[in-house]
């Protein structure tokens, strides 16, 4: 097997291994199921519930990609404004790092008194989970535009606009693709929190009845759903990075 062969397979086999040690240490212990469930008891459950796992999953996935979808929009949006002008960094940067400190969990029940018990909770707390990764980055991108680069334009007759549309914003897509690869997998955890604390759906509502009823092995099988769902949208994430950014990593090898 050659070495590009070898990258590509290293995630299943990391994948498969470690399944295997987690099948061996339950059987070895002899641990309880409702304490930590073998992967293939949390199999025989993805099977036996796969009706409810897939509606709910759907669920969970319809308002991940809501909120992920407009944390790009407001946060991409948001990010430029706050790059393209040094006061408004100044001033904005210290109030959105506040807002970052407040857990989100805590935000769930202002929701519910705003929006009631269901799916909009979960889209806002997504969006809320995943905005500020993109504001930082995006605003960073454009920020760290070389004063001399700013310097050479302008003498050339270049206005503002054009620094920024030209420049700034080509400089920002590696920062802002790098974000969203930290802001999809973030959406998830807004989602299944607030679907945990308010609502009747998705897989935070199955695993937290699944709880209820000591059904771990149900519980697992929502984690390995989310997990999944997870890798799949950082899948897509990275693969629009590679189409529309590859030019920032050439030469590399990550990218090869």
């Amino acid at each position: 097997m050659n070495e590009k062969n070898l990258i590509r397979a290293m995630p299943w086999l990391v994948t498969l291994g470690l399944l295997i040690l987690w099948e061996v240490v339950c059987v070895v212990t002899k641990v309880e199921t409702f304490i930590l469930p073998a992967p293939t008891v949390v199999f025989e459950a993805m099977v036996k519930f796969a009706p409810q796992i897939a509606h709910h999953s759907l669920q969970t996935l319809m308002t991940t990609t809501a909120g992920f979808a407009l944390g790009v929009v407001g946060g991409g949006l948001l990010g430029v404004f706050i790059g393209a002008s040094r006061l408004v960094y100044v001033g904005l940067y210290p109030v959105l790092v506040g807002f970052n400190s407040i857990p989100k969990v805590a935000l769930v029940p202002v929701l519910v008194i705003w929006f009631g018990i269901g799916t909009v909770p979960a889209i806002i707390t997504a969006f809320v989970i995943s905005f500020f990764p993109i504001v930082v980055n995006v605003a960073t991108g454009l920020a760290t535009i070389e004063p001399e680069l700013r310097d050479v334009l302008r003498s050339l007759g270049a206005s503002k606009t054009e620094i920024l549309t030209k420049i700034g914003l080509p400089r920002a897509m590696p920062y802002l693709f790098a974000s969203l690869k930290i802001a999809i997998t973030l959406a998830f955890v807004g989602s299944v929190i607030a679907e945990t604390v308010a609502s009747n759906e998705g897989i935070g509502y199955l695993m937290l009845s699944a709880s209820s009823s000591y059904n771990v092995p149900l519980v697992f099988a929502g984690l390995v759903v989310v997990a999944v769902m997870g890798v799949v949208m950082y899948a897509v994430a990275v693969w629009f990075e590679r189409r529309m950014t590859g030019w920032a990593f050439r030469g590399s090898d990550l990218m090869s």
